[in-house]
């Protein structure tokens, strides 16, 4: 949620999935990007994340005739050998190392060499935090187990690994409905935008997201409180004020079809940690959930306790994450920091998760993306992720339509590339801060570039975002083909990004060249589609001895790696880059 006032919602929202699917997203096998294609192959696993050992199953939709292969790659590496595919299902026991991310590529030799009939991501990983893949459910009227499934199936073929129940809650202060007499659950209940909810949903859809090893992770404002919560025991002395003489309440104001407005307690409150506590308390008892996910506000401006005292909302927040913590040790915390507010202190306690941060105005450019990732790591530390709640085609989202895929694909790429990851995917793709909000769908191109593209973070994650740093890398076209820019993003240029991990040195290039702005928002929905550029060669500075170079695209073969031949010379390297979309990544491996 944001300080933003909710507006333009159109209720009741009906929980969509995503345009033209039901149980399984597939991905369109193709070798040019634009292509028409001529095999589509729908690859699934059984799980979004696997234990190292674990062996994964795999499905196909169908298989066409002839020899078909599947081998496995780990950054350019083939692991272990390729295996010949008989049926339409396989199995693969995943190694034993942590944190690795593998591509399964599937193909057919030819007479041209080999292609790609299609790919699928593998994530051998312990622990989400270290690459979390953040999703989210937004509607819980009453649904079937097999309905919820459905849904969580589609996130399980994105790899997402943690879902957000938003606005699953009865009250801000009472999140588990109870009867107030017997304390038993209600089996249903109206939420704060006066939606019936479904106990029995919540519980399938828990049930299905731990089939496929993801986390469920509960929503609810650190500090929120309706306006019948006094009759709940929460008390005058625990609110924050905008007066020094506690007259006047803080507040989110909220209109129908909202049961109530929000009203605001001070989070450092002992009496109200303590009572929220007891709240949850409930919420694990009788739910599965894995976690909280802590929300705010925003800067509140000046605000003030029942005494009159100055209210330091930043610093309240890291007391009531400390306070969480304590309560519930074994369960894990996320906290958002909207417009990067309190940042610093939600980190800087050592108890959350990952760095959650929703953007606003204040942030709207490419360029903040970088300064946020690398602000939160100055917080949190080297290792710590960042997860965007980042609304693409907010204006356009206040009428009903589809997203524009360029702007998705091309805000995605850069977030990929910078190594965060971009909350999005849930029942429909998000486009506002109220999760239900369902306007915007998906064509069928985005349905299938998404694929691609969630693929291609889990599987490149060991150097998109596990440790190295930026660098600087000099890039040149030499024929003319790219104009190119190092970082930051400008618009009519193919902007590279470089991230130097040990032996390798990634070079990504990312598409401006027809771009119309340098804000990832898209506001409007108008962001172009770039240009296909093909055939490209490019000269790179290389001031060591280079023993391979690679390449891989979210836009090409599903992300299936290319090995790309070089000369080198006098200090650079020239590669001929087959074809450029939205985002290639290239990868230059030194000798040891």
């Amino acid at each position: 949620m944001n300080k933003m006032p909710i507006i333009n919602i159109i209720l009741p929202v009906i929980a969509l999935g995503f345009t033209g699917c039901q149980k399984e997203l597939g991905y369109t096998g193709f070798v040019d990007p634009g292509a028409a294609a001529e095999t589509t192959i729908s690859l699934s696993t059984d799980k979004a994340v696997y234990a190292p050992g674990e062996t994964v199953e795999f499905s196909a939709s169908e298989m066409p005739a002839g020899a078909i292969y599947v081998r496995y790659m780990h950054l350019g590496e083939m692991v272990g050998e390729e295996q010949a595919l008989s049926g339409t299902s396989w199995s693969w026991t995943a190694p034993s190392e942590d944190f690795k991310g593998y591509m399964a590529e599937v193909y057919q030799r030819s007479a041209s060499g080999e292609d790609i009939l299609a790919t699928i991501a593998v994530d051998v990983s312990s622990d989400w935090k270290k690459f979390p893949r953040y999703g989210f459910l937004a509607t819980f009227n009453e649904m079937s187990a097999d309905a919820c499934d459905a849904v969580i199936s589609n996130l399980n073929r994105l790899h997402i690994n943690g879902v957000q129940f938003q606005d699953w809650h009865w009250k801000h202060h009472w999140p588990l409905a109870q009867d107030k007499t017997t304390l038993e659950p209600l089996e249903t209940y109206i939420d704060i935008a006066s939606r019936s909810t479904s106990l029995s949903t919540i519980r399938n859809y828990i049930s299905s997201i731990h089939s496929y090893g993801m986390k469920a992770i509960f929503y609810n404002l650190c500090f929120g409180a309706l306006d019948d919560a006094a009759e709940d025991g929460v008390k005058e002395e625990w609110y924050i004020f905008k007066d020094q003489g506690h007259v006047t309440k803080d507040v989110h104001q909220l209109s129908a079809p909202f049961k109530s407005s929000i009203y605001l307690v001070d989070p450092a409150n002992t009496q109200w940690q303590e009572y929220l506590g007891k709240k949850n308390d409930a919420v694990y008892e009788h739910l599965d959930f894995d976690g909280y996910q802590i929300d705010q506000l925003g800067s509140r401006g000046n605000v003030y306790d029942y005494n009159g005292n100055s209210v330091d909302l930043a610093t309240s927040y890291a007391s009531f994450i400390e306070a969480m913590k304590v309560l519930h040790p074994d369960k894990d915390l996320i906290m958002n920091a909207v417009s990067s507010y309190g940042a610093e202190q939600i980190l800087g306690t050592g108890n959350v998760e990952f760095a959650y941060n929703e953007l606003w105005d204040s942030e709207d450019q490419f360029t903040s993306l970088r300064s946020v990732i690398e602000a939160n790591k100055r917080y949190g530390g080297e290792d710590m992720q960042t997860v965007f709640a980042a609304y693409m085609n907010y204006t356009k989202a206040d009428n009903t339509g589809t997203f524009n895929t360029p702007g998705v694909l091309l805000t995605d790429a850069v977030i990929f590339a910078l190594g965060g990851s971009h909350l999005e995917m849930g029942e429909h793709m998000l486009c506002k801060e109220y999760f239900p909000n369902s306007n915007l769908g998906m064509s069928k191109e985005l349905q299938e570039a998404i694929i691609s593209y969630y693929d291609f973070l889990t599987a490149y994650q060991n150097i998109l975002r596990d440790g190295g740093s930026f660098n600087e890398v000099s890039v040149a076209s030499t024929d003319g083909k790219m104009n190119i820019k190092s970082w930051e993003p400008a618009t009519g240029n193919v902007i590279t990004l470089c991230r130097e991990n040990g032996n390798l040195q990634a070079i990504h290039l990312l598409n401006f060249s027809q771009a119309n702005s340098t804000s990832w928002r898209d506001m409007d929905g108008s962001m172009p589609e770039p240009a296909l550029i093909t055939d490209a060669t490019l000269e790179i500075a290389a001031d060591k001895e280079v023993a391979a170079v690679w390449m891989a695209s979210p836009d090409i073969d599903g992300g299936a790696h290319k090995v790309l031949p070089f000369t080198q010379d006098g200090g650079k390297i020239s590669i001929t880059v087959p074809s450029l979309k939205y985002w290639d990544m290239i990868v230059i491996e030194y000798e040891n």
